[in-house]
C-alpha cells in the first residue's frame, strides 16, 4: 500500500506540475552540458593553442555552476513549496486515518527520490546526446572535421550532475516536509488563509508607478552612454537605480490595474474579473513578479550578448594566409634562409604560394616628430560634425607622425591571394593602411571619403598624393603586427626611404591538393609538427583561429548557460505563482459555475489572466533589454568595434524576439494546466 501511494503520488506530481518537472528536465541537461565543457573537441584543440586562457575558463565552470545551484534551490524550494501546501487536505487525512509523522516523512521522502530518479534518468541521457550534437556541429564549423572526433562522455559530468541536483533537491525537501510533518491534524485539514494585504492610497501608488519610471530612466541613460563601466561607484548607481525602479514600478502597477478593471469592457464577458484576480496577484506578489522581471532581464541580455558576441568574433577576420614566418630583413637578401631552411627539409612543395612583406620605418629622417605630415587630411576631419568619435581619430592621426612603410610588391600579392583587386601606384603615390585591429569602421569611411580628393602629404620633405581606398587586408596570419596607420609605396620609394633597414615577413599559404582528405585545422596541425623541427619561427592560422575559437566558445557556452537559467527560473516562478493563485480562487471560479458562467468563457479568461501575467514582467524585461544589451556592448567590446554596435544590437533584437517565442510557448502550457484545472470545478460536486 505503501509504495502504491508513493508512485500515485510522484506521478500526480509530475503530472499536475509538468512546468516544474520540465525545468528540472532541461536544468539536468545544462548543468552536464557546462559541466562536460573540458571533453568537447573544441576544447581539447584549444587547449593546444590557448592553453592558459581555456585552464582559467575550466577554473571558472565551477563557479557559474554553483551559482546556479544555489538559484535553483530557491526555484525548488518555491515550487516544492507549492506542491506541498496544496497537498495540506490530503496529508490531514492520511494522518486522520493513521499514519504517523515518521511515515509521512517517509512517504514524502519516497517520492521525491522518485520523482528526482525520474528526471535524472530523462535529463542526463538529453544532455550526454545534446553535448555529443554539438561537439559534432561546432568541430565542423570551425573546420576541425568529426574524423578525429571523440565521445563527450564524461563521468566527472555526471557525479556533478546528480551530486548538485540531488543535493539542492534533498535540502529544499528537509526545510518543506520538516514544516509539513511537524503541524497537527486540525491545521492540515484546516483551509490556510491567506493574509490579507493592506490597501494605500491609490495616490500613492501613483506616486510609485511615476517615481520607478524616473528611476529607470537615469539608469537607462548610464548604461547606453557606457559611464557605468567608468568607475565602480557609477556601475552601484546605475544598478541601483534600475532594482529600486522595477521595484517601484510593479509595486505602482496596482493603479493601472485598478483603472483598467473599473473601465471594464462590457463587450467582453469577465473582464472586470479578470483585472481585479491580476490586480490581486499584483498586490500579494509584486516583489516577485519584479524579481522574475529582472531574472528575465538577465535571460535577455545574456543571450542577445552572447549571440552577438560570437557573431563578432565568429567574423571578425576573413582567413587569407596558414603562415607567417618571422625573420630579419637585409640588404643581402636575408629572408633566403628561410626559404633554403624550408626546401633543406623538403616542405616548399607543401605550400602554394611564399612571399615577403616588408615593413620598416623612414630612416632618411631623425625628426620622428615630423617626418610625415597631412595637414590636408586633418582640415578635412575638422570640417566634418563634430563628435567624440572624430575627436578620437583626429588625435591618432595627430600622432601618426613616423608611419610604418610597406612595400607595393609583397602587398599586392596578399591582395592577389585573397581575390581582391591589387595596387597601381605611381611614384609620388602612396596607399594608406588602417588595420581593422585598431580602427573603428566609421574612421575608415571618414578616410575613403577623404581620400577621393587625393590630399597632399609631406614624407621628410616629398610630395605625396595620398590614394584610396583604405586597404585593410591583414598583413601576417596572427595579430604579431597590427599598424593603426601605414604608407604603401612603390618599392622603389620604400627602398629609399628604408634605406635596407627594415623587417621581413615570409607569409605562406598550404598547397590545399596535399590536404586533401583532412580538414585545413588538421593539415596546419600536421605541418606544426614538421616545422618544429627546423627550428623557423613562425605563426599560423592556428594561433590566431584559436583566439577567436575561445572568445566564440566563452561567448556562446557561458552566456548561454545563464541565459537557459535565468530563462527556466523566471518563467517557472511565474507559471507556479499563476497556478497557485487559481487554485487559491477555486471557491470563486466554482461560484461563477453556479451563476452559469460556461467552461469556454472561463477558460478565455485564464488565458487573458495567463497573457497579463507573463506578459507584464516579460514587457518590461524585454524593454530594458534593449539597454541592457547595449550596456554589455559598451563595456565588452572593444573600442575599434564600438561603431558596429548598431548591426550588433540587431542580432540580439532578433535574438530576445526568438526568446519572446519561448516565453510564448510557457504562456500556452500554463494555460493548457489552467483550464485543465477549470475543466475539473465544472463537475458537479456531491452532497452527502
Amino acid at each position: 500500500m505503501f509504495s502504491k501511494l508513493v508512485s500515485r503520488g510522484s506521478r500526480r506530481n509530475r503530472r499536475e506540475n509538468g512546468l516544474f518537472f520540465s525545468s528540472l528536465l532541461v536544468s539536468i541537461t545544462a548543468f552536464y552540458i557546462i559541466l562536460s565543457l573540458s571533453r568537447q573537441d573544441v576544447m581539447r584543440f584549444l587547449r593546444e593553442m590557448e592553453s592558459d586562457a581555456v585552464n582559467q575558463l575550466m577554473a571558472l565552470i565551477p563557479v557559474f555552476y554553483g551559482f546556479t545551484l544555489i538559484l535553483l534551490f530557491f526555484l525548488v524550494y518555491y515550487a516544492s513549496k507549492f506542491q506541498l501546501e496544496r497537498r495540506r487536505h490530503e496529508f490531514g487525512v492520511y494522518r486522520t486515518l493513521g499514519m504517523r509523522r515518521g511515515q509521512l516523512f517517509g512517504l514524502l521522502l519516497a517520492e521525491d527520490l522518485r520523482g528526482s530518479a525520474a528526471a535524472l534518468l530523462l535529463g542526463l541521457p538529453a544532455g550526454i546526446l545534446l553535448s555529443e550534437l554539438i561537439s559534432l556541429v561546432t568541430s565542423r564549423l570551425v573546420g576541425l572535421g568529426i574524423l578525429g572526433h571523440q565521445l563527450t562522455f564524461s563521468l566527472s559530468a555526471i557525479e556533478g550532475t546528480v551530486l548538485g541536483f540531488l543535493g539542492i533537491k534533498l535540502a529544499a525537501f528537509l526545510i518543506l516536509s520538516g514544516k509539513i510533518c511537524r503541524l497537527e491534524i486540525g491545521e492540515l485539514l484546516a483551509e490556510k488563509p491567506e493574509g490579507a494585504q493592506k490597501q494605500r492610497p491609490a495616490i500613492l501608488y501613483g506616486l510609485a508607478f511615476g517615481a520607478g519610471l524616473l528611476c529607470l530612466i537615469p539608469a537607462y541613460g548610464l548604461a547606453i552612454q557606457g559611464a557605468a563601466w567608468d568607475r565602480l561607484s557609477v556601475m552601484a548607481l546605475a544598478l541601483g537605480l534600475g532594482l529600486l525602479g522595477t521595484f517601484l514600478l510593479f509595486w505602482g502597477l496596482r493603479l493601472p490595474l485598478d483603472l483598467a478593471a473599473r473601465r471594464g469592457n462590457r463587450h467582453r464577458q469577465l473582464s472586470v474579473f479578470h483585472f481585479r484576480q491580476l490586480q490581486e496577484t499584483v498586490i500579494r506578489r509584486s516583489g516577485s513578479l519584479a524579481v522574475c522581471s529582472l531574472l528575465l532581464l538577465a535571460a535577455l541580455c545574456c543571450f542577445g550578448a552572447g549571440t552577438a558576441l560570437f557573431r563578432h568574433y565568429g567574423n571578425s577576420e576573413p582567413h587569407v594566409l596558414d603562415y607567417t614566418f618571422d625573420g630579419a630583413w637585409t640588404e643581402d637578401g636575408g629572408s633566403g634562409e628561410i626559404y633554403r631552411t624550408l626546401a633543406d627539409y623538403g616542405l616548399t612543395s607543401r605550400f602554394s604560394a611564399l612571399f615577403d612583406m616588408q615593413v620598416g620605418y623612414p630612416r632618411t629622417t631623425e625628426d620622428y616628430d615630423n617626418a610625415f605630415q597631412m595637414a590636408p587630411v586633418l582640415q578635412a576631419l575638422e570640417a566634418l560634425p563634430a563628435s567624440q568619435d572624430r575627436d578620437i581619430f583626429r588625435e591618432n592621426l595627430r600622432y601618426a607622425s613616423f608611419p610604418h612603410l610597406i612595400a607595393l610588391s609583397g602587398y599586392n600579392r596578399l591582395l592577389s591571394l585573397a581575390g581582391l583587386p591589387e595596387l597601381n601606384l605611381a611614384s609620388g603615390e602612396a596607399a594608406v593602411y588602417m588595420d581593422r585591429d585598431w580602427n573603428r569602421p566609421e574612421w575608415v569611411q571618414w578616410m575613403d571619403a577623404i581620400l577621393e580628393s587625393r590630399p597632399e602629404a609631406l614624407l621628410d620633405g616629398h610630395s605625396y598624393r595620398l590614394t584610396g581606398p583604405v586597404q585593410t587586408t591583414s598583413l601576417v596570419t596572427d595579430r604579431s603586427l597590427t599598424l593603426s596607420f601605414a604608407l604603401i609605396l612603390p618599392d622603389e620609394d620604400f627602398r629609399y626611404f628604408t634605406q635596407g633597414d627594415c623587417s621581413v615577413y615570409v607569409n605562406g599559404i598550404l598547397n590545399r591538393d596535399n590536404a586533401s582528405g583532412t580538414s585545413l585545422m588538421a593539415a596546419i596541425s600536421a605541418m606544426n609538427q614538421e616545422l618544429d623541427a627546423t627550428g623557423l619561427v613562425y605563426e599560423s592560422y592556428l594561433q590566431n583561429m584559436g583566439r577567436q575559437l575561445f572568445y566564440m566558445v566563452a561567448a556562446s557556452y557561458i552566456t548561454l548557460y545563464l541565459a537557459v537559467i535565468f530563462l527556466i527560473m523566471a518563467n517557472t516562478i511565474l507559471g507556479v505563482q499563476f497556478l497557485m493563485g487559481q487554485r487559491k480562487a477555486t471557491r470563486r471560479y466554482r461560484t461563477l459555475a453556479r451563476l452559469g458562467a460556461p467552461y469556454p468563457v472561463l477558460c478565455q479568461s485564464a488565458a487573458r489572466q495567463v497573457r497579463w501575467h507573463f506578459g507584464l514582467p516579460a514587457a518590461v524585461a524585454a524593454v530594458s533589454s534593449l539597454f541592457g544589451v547595449r550596456a554589455l556592448f559598451a563595456g565588452l567590446l572593444s573600442s575599434r568595434i564600438q561603431g558596429g554596435i548598431p548591426e550588433y544590437l540587431f542580432t540580439a533584437g532578433v535574438m530576445i524576439l526568438a526568446l519572446c517565442v519561448v516565453e510564448w510557448v510557457y504562456m500556452l502550457a500554463v494555460r493548457r494546466s489552467a483550464c485543465r484545472y477549470l475543466l475539473a470545478l465544472m463537475e458537479p460536486e456531491r452532497e452527502e
